[in-house]
Order: structure tokens, then sequence, then C-alpha cells
């Protein structure tokens, strides 16, 4: 336990608020005030209830930020060698260990999310800066043999200013995840953080200054996407975006990319199927559906939305199932219960609204179902851990992605139906199976469109494994090696000799 993250609580949970956070853009080394002097609210999802204010931003404020770096790109960031840009991504990642504290609980506070969980957070952040800053010098093109007479190889090089349009859902997480690469490679960086959830990114950028980072090379701009993040995508001095959020923005963000011929990463929705076999080791298979589909209350693109399950071994399942989630506590996320808040009153609004329109449609609500008010967080916006029983692949439970903690059930006999379950989405982001028939689970993760796909334990891997989609899912992939090439333009030289 530590004593400093239970201070912090205590402080948040009594005065509704922390002190010391972020004020205002972090624009060329430095906190700055929106030049409009717009100011908005951050609320604590927990509460209900505004909990700190931060800097409304407008095009003039992302104008100054990629000013800035375009100055830094041009300066001493631009010669830095891959060896020096490590060592101060290394160094990121210890201050990001020394202020995990707190920054955990500006996380919880800000997203709603359970402490324990912000707390993996940090330490998946502070993992993301320590993993590039060692590929920073590993980080290499190829010789291309073409004869005797010839010389011929490629060089990876930095694509330039970077803009980081980062949700609300994993703020700290998601900006790590792309903000590192970025760095390892040479590039800057802008970010938008979430209106919802800023404070985090602001965080971070300090303590980058602070890692040695110079002036300029990450800024962060906070508002909302159609004052600041729209003004960064469509900036024609970006070179390119990293966007995670719905599918409708995305599409967005891609026309307006179009204009400038900007290149993106998109990681986009997901409604992705997790099936068990009757081979499956139940408790192993049970624990991982819980942790899929009911971790950050659901709010993952990438969770376990669907459940697609045996016919043999479905009512028993459901049943334990059911059962397990009777006993979930409903809190605070500072509070560590077993389900926290979702983030907003207009997220939780839609849940319902789906849930609503499954119940009007006849489906079967095995748990759950409706919108909670848990007693010790009455204002809070919370819903309860919900089951559904789909009536086919065209239901809007099956179809739509919800982002809460909602579970679809489809049915199936055999592993030819769970795959074609598996796939009858226009989502393709990620896939699960749990079974004890190693060939059923390599045939299941060839036939599934998906980025990635878990065997036997969802959510496995870590930074090192590379992340992204297909098809509505977006496209392009972030973490591993294949992050840090994002972040790279290749050029070929060859030379006669």
């Amino acid at each position: 336990m530590s004593a400093v993250r239970d201070s912090l609580v205590e402080e948040a949970l009594a005065t509704g608020t922390l002190k010391g956070l972020p004020d205002g853009h972090f624009i060329d080394g430095r906190f700055v005030a929106s030049e409009a002097g717009g100011r908005m609210e951050s609320f604590d999802p927990g509460r209900g209830a505004a909990f700190a204010g931060f800097a409304a931003g407008t095009a003039a404020d992302v104008d100054a930020a990629v000013a800035a770096a375009r100055r830094a790109l041009a300066g001493e960031w631009g010669r830095a060698t891959p060896a020096e840009r490590g060592r101060v991504l290394n160094r990121l990642a210890a201050l990001i260990r020394d202020n995990a504290d707190r920054l955990a609980v500006v996380e919880s506070l800000d997203s709603g999310k359970r402490l324990v969980e912000a707390e993996g957070d940090v330490r998946g952040a502070a993992r993301a800066f320590e993993y590039y800053a060692g590929a920073a010098d590993k980080l290499h093109g190829a010789s291309i043999p073409l004869g005797p007479d010839y010389v011929g190889f490629t060089i990876e090089e930095p694509i330039g200013v970077a803009a980081q349009i980062i949700p609300w859902n994993y703020p700290l997480s998601t900006a790590a995840r792309g903000i590192a690469p970025a760095l390892a490679a040479g590039c800057a960086v802008v970010a938008k953080p979430a209106e919802q959830t800023p404070f985090t990114c602001l965080m971070l950028a300090e303590l980058a200054h602070r890692a040695g980072l110079p002036a300029g090379v990450f800024n962060v701009v906070t508002g909302t996407g159609r004052e600041a993040g729209a003004p960064l995508t469509d900036h024609p001095s970006i070179d390119h975006i990293t966007f995670t959020g719905s599918v409708d923005t995305g599409i967005r963000v891609m026309q307006t990319a179009a204009k400038h011929v900007t290149r993106l990463v998109l990681e986009l929705g997901g409604k992705s199927p997790l099936a068990v076999m009757a081979d499956a080791d139940p408790d192993a298979a049970l624990n991982g559906v819980m942790e899929a589909i009911f971790e950050n209350a659901g709010q993952i693109c990438s969770a376990g939305s669907r459940l697609v399950i045996e016919r043999s071994i479905a009512d028993g399942f459901i049943d334990r199932l059911a059962g397990r989630m009777e006993g979930l506590s409903i809190g605070h996320g500072l509070r560590n219960p077993a389900i926290g808040p979702v983030n907003s009153a207009a997220q939780l609004a839609k849940i319902a609204g789906h849930v609503e329109q499954a119940k009007a449609a006849g489906n079967i609500i095995h748990a759950g179902g409706n919108i909670a008010r848990p007693s010790n967080a009455a204002d809070g916006w919370f819903f309860q851990p919900t089951v559904v029983a789909a009536r086919g692949v065209k239901d809007p439970i099956v179809q739509e992605e919800i982002f809460g903690p909602v579970l679809a059930v489809q049915v199936v006999d055999g592993l030819d139906e769970a795959i074609a379950a598996a796939n009858c989405t226009d989502y393709a982001l990620v896939a699960g199976i749990y079974t004890r028939d190693l060939s059923k689970a390599y045939r299941y993760a060839r036939a599934v469109d998906a980025g990635q796909v878990y065997i036997n334990e969802y959510f496995a891997g870590g930074i090192e494994v590379p992340f992204g989609g297909n098809r509505k899912s977006g496209f392009g992939r972030e973490k591993g090696m294949e992050g840090l090439r994002s972040y790279c333009k290749l050029k070929s030289v060859v030379a006669r000799i």
C-alpha cells in the first residue's frame, strides 16, 4: 500500500478534486492559456460532477503547437542520435514510475476507471516508453543486392510532425502507445486528448520535458474535437495522424486527411467475439469472459463483447456467469469496486438505449440490464453488468458497438459455426477462443478476420505485440516494431560505383 496514493485518494474523495492539476495547454515546453481565453470543465464519472477546469483550445492554439513542433524538428531534436533519443525515453519511463501514484489517481478520477486498472495503465505507459527507448537505436534499413556495380540501401526516416488524437477510455496508455514510438523514431508530436479526460496527457508532457525532451517536441492542446481536434487533423503542416475513436469520427478524420494526403493510423470500433468451445477449461473460460467484457466497465474497443459458445455447455456456463455477476460491487473508481462508472452521462444514456431496444425486441436478459445507483455514489454514471441473448446474427445487440458492460451471447454448434459467428459483423479488431484443442484454436485464428487473436487468455501480450484492426475497425498497427515503423518514411538510395 502506498501512503502517497492513499493520501491522494483521501483528498479526492473528501474534496471532490486534487490540488496542483495541470492548467493550460502544454506548448513549446510550458503550460500556456488558450489564446482565446476559453475554459472547460472535466467531470468525475463516479460523482457525476465537475472536479477541475482546463483550457479550451482553438485553431490558434493548434497553430502555435504545430509551429513549436516544426521548430523543434529543425533544432536539436532533429540532430539527436537514436541513442540520445532512447536515453530521454528511458528517463521518462523512470519519471512515470516515480509519479505513478499521482498519475493513477488522476486517471481514475478523470476517466472513472477503477484505481487498480489505472495503476495497471500507468505501469503499461512506463513500459511503452522503456520498450521504445530500447528500440530507438535498432531501427535500421536494409542492404539491397544489385550486383557488383551498385550499392543499394534503405533508410528509415522520421515522418515529421505526428498528430495524436487520444480517446477518453484509456487516456494515458493510448497516449503512450502512440507518442513513445513517434518520439523514438525522431518525430515531434502534437497531442489532443479527449475533452473528457485531458489531465494525464498534460502531466505526461511535463514529465517528458523534465526527462530532457527539448521544448516543442511534445505538445498538448486540450479542448473539444470540433474546436481543437478538427483544426489539428486539417492542419497542412501535420505529416501523420494517429486517431483512436469511433468509426464515424474516424471517417471524417480520413476525409480531412485526404485533402493534404496525410498519412493515417486509424484504430476504430470493435465488436469482438470470444468463443468458448465445449472442451475448454470452464473456470479459465469464465474468468476470461468476465475480464474481457467487464474491465473498464466494458469501455474498451477490443472488449470481448460477444460470447460465442457451443450449445452443449451454453446453459450451464451462462448460469455460472450470471451468478458471478450478481456479486459484483459497483461504485466510485477510487474505491476499487468490481465495476466502476461509465465515462459520461451521454455514454450511460447510449448504453441504456441499446439495452432497452434489446428488451423491446424480445431479447432475453440473463443478468443486469438497468442503470445502477450504488448507495455510495448515487449521482454517478453506472450501468449494471449485463448479459443479453442474441436472437440471430443480424440482431443489433450483435452488430452494434455498445461500449459498456453489456455482453451479447451467440449460441453455436461446433467450430465452423463459431468461426461464422465470429466473422458476422463489420468489425475485425480482436477475437479470442478458449479450447483445449490447439488444432481448433489455430484453425479459428486463421479463419477469423481480426488484427489479433487471443488463445486461452483474453488481452494476452503487451507493448511488444502489434495491435490494430481490419475493415471498420481501422487500419495500420500500433505497438511492437510495426508501431515504430508507422512513424517512419522509407527512403531508397542507389549508387553506381
